[in-house]
């Protein structure tokens, strides 16, 4: 009877466990940490802090100069109830409203025609961006020679066409006007670059599809350009949506003369007093360092809840 040889058993490998690696701390890293340390150096001494500050100032009353009393949250009660402040809230979102629905639309229109340029591209993207890098002074001091009553190239183009002249600068609306003129052609061309951005990320071949499928140029746009700029229209809307609700040189500069009273007073009727306007006037023309941080928190929380709207509003066309 043959015998069957013994299995010999397979060797047993044991793994190498690696040696535990000592970590590198801030000793290892110093250098890295000191390159950067800068900006964040700079962030907490002229972000967090003054913020921080802020916050704290805004439950005392202080004037500047003297000691600052408890005050809790009376100064916020005030804000609630003060009608000028609910009134430089309406005067702010009407010129917001005037201003950031024109500006967005010629914004597209002229990405699209850039886009659709075929010479000298790099001349017209530097002039239509020339606007948003000017100064705001400069800029608000020429449109208040352009919008005066009495020698404006606005009122000798409506003689011209046999209109009657218009006081822009010295009644209600006219200066709502006047300053949501001249936001938006400021920040057209601002816009319209990133519109510009957002339209050569579309691939060319879905225009050609849509050509072939018999789309033309009005159906091309709706169907889609428009859809595929959402997130780019997102991105205009909030970032006009927060400078526009903190407007302060466009009628700060354009009305200071137009008012016997304090440089932030916004204009006859206080008209054009913005919400930044209204918290520089209790600042540093009352002296309520206090209340006026009150007040800029209550500007925080206004630009806060209209950038949310308008977040929800597109997020919601879009999962549509």
């Amino acid at each position: 009877m043959a015998t069957v040889p013994a299995l010999e058993k397979p060797p047993v490998v044991v793994a190498e466990i690696p040696a535990v690696q000592p970590r590198k701390g801030l000793r290892t890293y110093w250098h890295l940490y000191a390159a950067i340390s800068p900006f964040y150096l700079l962030f907490l001494a002229f972000g967090l802090i003054p913020v921080g500050f802020s916050l704290y100032l805004s439950f005392h009353r202080w004037d500047g100069l003297g000691s600052m009393e408890w005050a809790g949250l009376s100064q916020y009660r005030y804000l609630v109830g003060d009608s000028d402040f609910w009134q430089s809230i309406a005067t702010t979102i009407v010129i917001w409203a005037l201003a950031t629905f024109p500006m967005i639309f010629l914004a597209m229109v002229t990405a699209v025609m850039l886009n659709s340029a075929v010479r000298l591209k790099n001349a017209y993207r530097v002039a239509f961006f020339l606007p948003s890098v000017t100064s705001v002074v400069a800029v608000a001091i020429v449109f208040g020679s352009v919008f005066s009553t009495n020698f404006g190239l606005v009122n000798a183009l409506l003689q011209a066409v046999g209109l009657d002249q218009v006081a822009w600068l010295n009644t209600p609306w006219g200066i709502k006007v006047a300053i949501a003129t001249l936001m938006t052609w400021q920040w057209t061309g601002y816009n319209a670059i990133i519109f510009l951005a957002g339209l050569q990320t579309i691939p060319g071949e879905l225009y050609e599809a849509a050509r072939i499928d018999g789309a033309g140029p009005v159906q091309t746009f709706f169907r889609v350009t428009l859809p595929l700029l959402r997130p780019t229209l997102l991105f205009v809307l909030v970032v006009s949506t927060v400078t526009g609700l903190q407007s302060f040189s466009e009628p700060q500069v354009l009305l200071q003369n137009t008012a016997n009273e304090s440089t932030f007073s916004g204009g006859p009727g206080h008209s054009g007093r913005t919400m930044v306007l209204y918290f520089f006037q209790q600042t540093f023309d009352n002296n309520d360092f206090g209340y006026g941080a009150a007040v800029a928190w209550g500007i925080f929380l206004v630009v806060v809840l209209f950038s949310i709207i308008n977040w929800r509003l597109l997020q919601r066309r879009d999962e549509a």
